[in-house]
């Protein structure tokens, strides 16, 4: 790798910051852009491809970045948790960085995010040129279903088991036996 492709050697993950969310949405757009879909339907994926301010101020949304904390380098965005499933609504990698192991460092975090709010399961509406990466990451194929976004498309669903909720460090009481 020559140093305009290298990797930083360390991926930090933090949650973003509401000020971020119009430079999270152009990551968003540059790398879904990155895989050859046209202006029509950029433009008509756009509302699907917004990170909210809400989104970030409820701490939905993470960040990755190198040893510049300033250049962010992707994000992951959960759903907010409905019962015990949370849908991970978006993860993104800036295109220099797509293929060098950012997305399985926020992936992971997206899930151990999902397990802190006490999600048993995490589905993910997949883009098709990202369904080998949610396969290696564990996650399973469902069915297809109604894009988000574009009317119509149908796209590969996903979900990932994510385990019981973590247990408690107190030991379980135990009535005593008469």
């Amino acid at each position: 790798m020559n140093a305009t492709t290298a990797m930083p050697t360390s991926i930090v993950i933090r949650s973003a910051q509401v000020h971020e969310a119009d430079a999270l949405t152009a990551l968003c757009r540059r790398s879904k852009r990155h895989w050859g879909y046209d202006d029509t339907f950029m433009a008509r994926s756009a509302l699907s491809l917004a990170v909210s301010v809400d989104a970030i101020a409820e701490g939905r949304v993470l960040v990755a970045h190198g040893p510049d904390p300033s250049t962010v380098i992707g994000m992951a965005e959960l759903s907010a948790i409905a019962g015990d499933v949370i849908e991970l609504d978006k993860l993104f990698i800036d295109p220099p960085a797509i293929g060098r192991g950012v997305g399985a460092v926020l992936f992971g975090h997206a899930v151990a995010l999902a397990r802190e709010r006490a999600a048993r399961r995490m589905v993910v509406l997949a883009d098709p040129n990202a369904a080998v990466f949610y396969e290696k990451m564990g996650a399973r194929f469902l069915r297809t279903a109604p894009s988000d976004a574009i009317p119509g498309r149908q796209l590969p669903l996903y979900t990932l088991d994510l385990g019981p909720p973590p247990r408690s460090s107190a030991a379980p009481h135990t009535p005593p036996r008469s």
